[in-house]
């Protein structure tokens, strides 16, 4: 079965009428998973997400397939309205490399953005790579082979990492270059985070990219990084806010944000937000009042399932302005706005 359609469906049973429909990014699906399973329980309304990844989010949505798409990688403020589309975010999490290193334990090992752009570049081939022993002087690196893993699909997760070795390899910026899907030099593909931690996960030597909660679910080892200070960070709650606290959110066009290689000491360089796309006029009004209603009550009762799951929740300023935006752009037939809901 395709790791990506593991978690095809978050599933109460057969789909009722009212189920909410989406799809996409598979970054976020830890955290739409248990929102969805307590909103189930409180309100009886179910959510059917498919992680199917970003591109097959931004797919599905502008196919009208599902009343709502998810993305990563967020769509610039031409796109959207070429497609008459609103875009808001979520949730704020991280990126991390992941390594399957037998004896290695998670932070023991530190890359920089350099080295880890030259890795998955396969201009560095063995764990013990002076590079990698120059950042590590103090770790029995072995002589085993790296195997890269990435991911196959369209992916937000992707389009993040692959943005961040950009910002910090112009050799990855001019060969590479950073997109939802690019020409790897080197690697394995896999489907979703979910076919990424597996990947790596069963391939020793191997080394991927995550959103945090895969690594962190399922005892994944991970890297620390150097950030864009100089700085040693761990992938962190805290380091993930870090990087997100000098965002202004309300008056960034369709919250076009990008939070890679931001400054800080403490900020963790493969930071992302991670975001929801609906129609402004949308065919099916009521069915986008049922999302505006779930992402409302994920916002207003929700943070701390985001919390244990390690992601950021999003401050209460930037939820008012999302939900101001809805009221502006996000109308029904009668021009009204379609949800009414605090």
């Amino acid at each position: 079965m395709a790791a990506g359609l593991v978690a095809a469906a978050i599933g109460f049973g057969s789909a009722q009428a009212a189920d909410i429909s989406g799809a996409g990014a598979t970054f976020p699906y830890p955290i739409y998973a248990k929102w969805a399973d307590t909103y189930k329980k409180e309100t009886g309304i179910g959510l059917n997400y498919q992680s199917i990844g970003s591109g097959g989010g931004i797919k599905q949505i502008k196919a009208k397939t599902v009343t709502f798409g998810a993305s990563d990688a967020p769509l610039k403020p031409e796109e959207l309205e070429k497609a008459g589309l609103v875009q808001f975010p979520t949730v704020i999490g991280g990126v991390v490399p992941i390594i399957n290193l037998p004896g290695i334990k998670p932070g023991d090992i530190t890359l920089d953005g350099q080295t880890l752009a030259d890795i998955f570049q396969g201009k560095i081939t063995t764990w013990n790579d002076e590079a990698i022993k120059k950042l590590n002087p103090n770790v029995d690196l072995p002589a085993t082979a790296i195997a890269v893993v990435h991911r196959s699909d369209g992916s937000g997760t992707s389009f993040v990492f692959t943005t961040y070795l950009s910002q910090v390899s112009k050799a990855w910026a001019d060969g590479v270059g950073a997109a939802s899907a690019v020409e790897w030099p080197v690697g394995l593909g896999a489907k979703g985070n979910e076919g990424v931690a597996a990947g790596v996960g069963q391939t020793k030597g191997a080394i991927g990219y995550v959103e945090y909660a895969y690594a962190a679910q399922n005892g994944m080892t991970f890297t620390n990084l150097i950030n864009r200070d100089g700085q040693k960070v761990a992938p962190e709650s805290a380091n993930f806010a870090a990087a997100a606290a000098n965002v202004d959110w309300a008056n960034t066009p369709g919250y076009y944000v990008i939070l890679t290689n931001e400054p800080g000491a403490t900020s963790w360089p493969i930071t992302a937000a991670t975001f929801i796309l609906v129609y402004k006029k949308p065919d099916d009004a009521a069915a986008v009042a049922e999302a505006l209603k779930f992402f409302s009550w994920a916002y207003e009762t929700g943070d701390q399932a985001a919390a244990d799951l390690h992601y950021i929740p999003l401050p209460d300023n930037v939820v008012a302005s999302i939900k101001e935006t809805w009221a502006k752009e996000i109308l029904g037939a009668d021009g009204k706005p379609v949800f009414a809901g605090k």
